[in-house]
């Protein structure tokens, strides 16, 4: 089976999935999971660095701090990492979301006001080839001899201690499974995320779902696929949230209303320009009976599937949510076709199958 690639031939990233207990025994090692934008960074030799999102975007243009850090003249490599943005003590999602700015003028002011942090966790590629197939410990000893060549340092393990940006660092690992307790316990360090647990035999797979990622809640980025009005019909009422299965069709999988009055108005004419006949074609709906809406159809507005939101939930119960999902953010770096069932569990998708829709 061909490799992914998310441009030309640039690797997609390997993925994780969900799990709610830290995976322990031999051959498991750990890192800190970042709160920030994944991104594989492919470098020519020379400024500037090139930047891509794990749907193949470029993100050069809106991080030129970062794309202009210096590295070794002739020095070629294909990693991957996380773009963050950390303060003494806290790695700021909400900040770094405000660098995705169209206007390069103010892309350039908001890179000298809170510039952002590339931490290196993989290498794919060097000049002698590829690493793909090389086991972890293997291609972690390769980017280990890249950060003496490009004098990085690995990032310290307590967020207070983090350099300002703009930075280039390589993160930390363990395979002592007391540390990695010890980093997600710690949420105000860098477990604040969770952690991300890897087999140190295993090779790198690009767009397949071989890490495992614990989080300090179940989090999931679900595909907002129409809305319900509020009762007053001046705001949004609850957002209604999709996956897609592995057959192309999103499915209805819940709703979240977690909003105040004023951002229900804002909502409503952020989400009203997008209404089309699209979204849930060739999938459940939300109009269907349910546990939860009694046998009622609920009246609902479809809009295109364009916006990704990441959400809290509880489980997946019958192919949906079990209760109501929590909004914790918008995720303008998500591409919306990536977001499937298998976030939740690799064979989740069998929930959305045709025969139990």
């Amino acid at each position: 089976m061909p490799r992914r690639t998310i441009v030309d031939d640039v690797p997609a990233p390997m993925l994780s999935t969900s799990a709610t207990e830290i995976p322990r025994g031999a051959g498991w090692t750990y890192e800190p999971k970042w709160d920030g934008f994944r991104t594989i960074v492919v470098s020519e030799g020379a400024s500037p660095l090139a930047l891509w999102s794990r749907e193949g975007r470029p993100l050069g243009r809106y991080f030129p701090e970062l794309a202009d850090l210096s590295v070794r003249p002739g020095e070629r490599f294909v990693a991957d990492g996380e773009i963050l943005r950390v303060h003494p003590g806290k790695m700021d999602f909400d900040e770094l979301q405000l660098r995705l700015h169209p206007a390069a003028s103010r892309v350039r002011k908001l890179a000298a006001e809170i510039p952002a942090t590339l931490i290196l966790f993989d290498l794919l590629r060097t000049p002698d080839g590829t690493l793909l197939d090389e086991p972890l410990a293997e291609r972690r000893r390769a980017l280990d001899a890249l950060a003496e060549r490009l004098g990085l340092v690995r990032a310290p393990d307590e967020l207070r201690s983090f350099p300002e940006g703009p930075g280039l660092l390589v993160a930390p690992w363990t395979r002592d499974d007391a540390l990695a307790d010890r980093w997600f316990a710690d949420d105000a360090g860098i477990g604040q995320d969770g952690v991300v647990a890897k087999r140190e035999d295993q090779p790198y797979l690009p767009g397949e779902r071989g890490w495992v990622k614990i989080k300090h809640r179940r989090t999931v980025d679900c595909v907002v696929g129409g809305y319900r009005l509020s009762k007053a019909g001046d705001g949004v009422g609850s957002l209604l949230l999709g996956l897609y299965d592995p057959e192309g069709a999103l499915h209805y999988v819940g709703h979240t209303s977690s909003f105040r009055a004023a951002e229900r108005r804002e909502l409503l004419a952020e989400l009203e320009p997008l209404r089309t006949d699209e979204s849930f074609a060739g999938g459940r709906t939300p109009g269907g009976p349910s546990r939860w809406s009694g046998g009622r159809d609920l009246e609902w507005v479809t809009i295109a599937p364009s916006r990704v939101c990441e959400v809290s939930v509880d489980r997946l119960q019958s192919g949906r949510f079990r209760h109501a999902a929590t909004f914790q953010r918008w995720r303008p770096d998500r591409e919306p076709r990536s977001c499937g069932f298998e976030q939740l569990d690799p064979g989740a998708d069998r929930a959305a199958r045709p025969g139990d829709r």
